[in-house]
């Protein structure tokens, strides 16, 4: 029985697959909806109404069938932290939609298997060779290349753009651990029931009556990230990040069509090939990765036999 859950994974990455790019299109909508209404509107309320939306969704899609006993969770402390790290990371790229072109963001957002790697090592013990090491290095200068850092060049805007991509590697990490035991249900129903909770509480600080136009769209973006945010969920609890994680860089993809065809954003030179160098970074991590499952895999096997 201790091997089903690990047999399961393996046999649903295609599924998994499948989930992490349906979830990069629909998070590349939401998030150019995201930037066009903190242009317009205080960012804690722009937030609040996407999660709120997201939350009806997802309360209208589970609870018929699953009743209150989606919130049964003996890890009820997990949850609030994996919330207040979403909470943080979600803050963190509205203030950088509202500074930078929304590619820009996207981009430094791939610097999230980097963070998550370092994570790994702090957290979850992982020993890192000098293979891994190397590629953290490059994709570190891949970050500075697209951030320009220096007197006059260097935005507030990558400096949120830079903590989100940390918060979502907290995140990611959080889910691998607890989808051990908690259900994809029960994992969004939580993070996204918090986060409503949180960002109600930032409606004092400011708040603009949004016009019907604004408050369809922010409801749009609210059902589009309670479906992504689930997909996104899903294809990390069937298979591992090293199999799904490579097709989030469509969303840079996503990203510079729409940013071109919304606000005319022409990609930059430093753009793309710091996209190129932090994306081939986390690829080549990524690959690593699966290369030492792969050995470690044989290994045990040899072992058994």
């Amino acid at each position: 029985m201790a091997m089903a859950g690990p047999i399961a994974r393996r046999d649903q990455i295609p599924r998994g697959i499948l989930f992490m790019v349906a979830s990069t299109a629909v998070f590349a909508v939401t998030n150019a909806i995201g930037k066009w209404e903190v242009a317009l509107y205080p960012v804690g309320e722009v937030a609040f109404f996407r999660t709120l939306f997201s939350v009806m969704v997802l309360y209208a899609a589970f609870l018929p069938r699953t009743g209150l006993t989606v919130f049964r969770t003996r890890r009820p402390g997990a949850h609030v932290k994996r919330a207040l790290s979403q909470l943080c990371s979600m803050m963190s790229i509205f203030m950088a939609f509202k500074l930078m072109p929304l590619a820009s963001v996207t981009a430094i957002g791939f610097a999230a298997p980097l963070f998550t790697t370092l994570l790994s090592i702090v957290i979850l013990k992982d020993r890192v060779g000098i293979h891994r090491w190397s590629a953290l290095v490059v994709g570190f200068v891949g970050v500075l290349v697209i951030t320009r850092p220096g007197v006059g060049t260097f935005q507030l805007g990558a400096l949120f753009a830079l903590v989100n991509a940390i918060m979502i590697s907290t995140v990611a990490i959080a889910i691998r651990q607890m989808s051990l035991t908690e259900s994809t249900q029960t994992l969004t129903m939580w993070q996204m029931t918090l986060i409503a909770c949180f960002t109600a509480c930032l409606l004092p600080f400011g708040y603009t009556t949004p016009s019907w136009h604004d408050l369809a769209l922010l409801a749009l973006a609210g059902v589009g990230n309670g479906t992504a945010q689930y997909w996104w969920t899903k294809a990390l609890n069937l298979a591992p990040p090293s199999a799904v994680v490579p097709f989030n860089y469509l969303s840079l993809v996503w990203a510079t069509f729409l940013g071109f065809a919304v606000w005319g954003d022409v990609p930059t030179a430093t753009l793309v090939v710091g996209a190129v160098i932090v994306v081939g970074s986390g690829l080549y991590i990524l690959w690593r990765e699966a290369v030492w499952r792969g050995r470690r895999a044989v290994a045990a096997s040899d072992r058994i036999s």
